[in-house]
């Protein structure tokens, strides 16, 4: 598999996120499509959702639902589409989403592997890798990133690295697509600073390539540890994206 393969493959499950066509992200300009998540769509992608924003590098393409589309539009064509992802110009969106009952609610940068740059990484633990079978009993809060109980069923490979019989740290996948499998990391506090998360991950990684599967990495823009996690291991960024949703659930996330 290499680099441009796997961007495409992104691509198509963007697209498929969005209910646009795989070509859109491609173009010098903006494109606007009515939302419409398709059948495939990333499985923890909870609706309602109100509009999406998905940038390649190239433009945005814009994905709303019929109510906010006017004001959608007008934002990608106001300012340059790498502003848009950014203060002050969210400003100016989100008052004007505010009006209609909805408010910005996820910005999120999401990473590919560099299939040459991936290391070959170790830590001064002995790892393993683990499959799904083994991960019941590890639905806890320390391994609430590699691992998410509500979706268990997705969780179906992992690294684990070992002090004696301790797990100290872990790195596992979500089948969260059909093709692309994310990644999530946990490490101990009191082993972090070692090496762990970039070794699992990065051997996580591999393991998924092996599979014939896309490995992807999530991150908010502002946890540097996260990022500097995915830049040791091999990921580079690829793709950012920021969702709206109605009022109602962003008021209630912050309560």
């Amino acid at each position: 598999m290499t680099n441009r393969e796997m961007m495409e493959i992104a691509m198509r499950q963007s697209a498929e996120d969005m209910g646009c066509h795989e070509e859109d992200f491609k173009e010098d300009k903006n494109v606007i499509r009515p939302l419409k998540m398709g059948r495939n769509a990333r499985k923890y992608l909870k609706e309602p959702i109100t509009c999406n924003f998905v940038s390649y590098g190239n433009n945005i393409v814009a994905a709303s639902i019929n109510e906010t589309l006017d004001v959608v539009s007008e934002y990608v064509g106001k300012f340059e589409y790498y502003h848009c992802f950014e203060t002050p110009n969210m400003h100016w969106l989100n008052e004007r989403l505010i009006e209609k009952g909805h408010k910005i609610c996820f910005m999120t940068e999401y990473y590919l592997p560099d299939i040459d740059r991936i290391p070959v990484l170790s830590c001064a633990y002995e790892t393993r890798i683990l499959h799904q079978e083994e991960f019941e009993g590890l639905y806890l809060p320390e391994w609430s990133n590699a691992l998410c109980k509500e979706r268990k069923h997705l969780d179906i490979l992992g690294v684990g690295a070992y002090d004696g019989n301790e797990m100290v740290g872990l790195a596992a996948c979500s089948a969260d697509c059909e093709d692309m499998w994310q990644i999530g990391v946990d490490v101990l506090p009191k082993y972090r600073q070692q090496g762990i998360a970039s070794a699992l991950t990065s051997a996580l990684a591999k393991e998924i390539i092996n599979r014939h599967k896309v490995p992807f990495y999530c991150t908010a823009w502002s946890n540097v540890r996260s990022v500097r996690n995915a830049v040791k291991s091999g990921f580079v960024p690829a793709w950012v994206e920021m969702t709206v949703k109605p009022a109602t659930i962003v008021d209630e996330m912050n309560r």
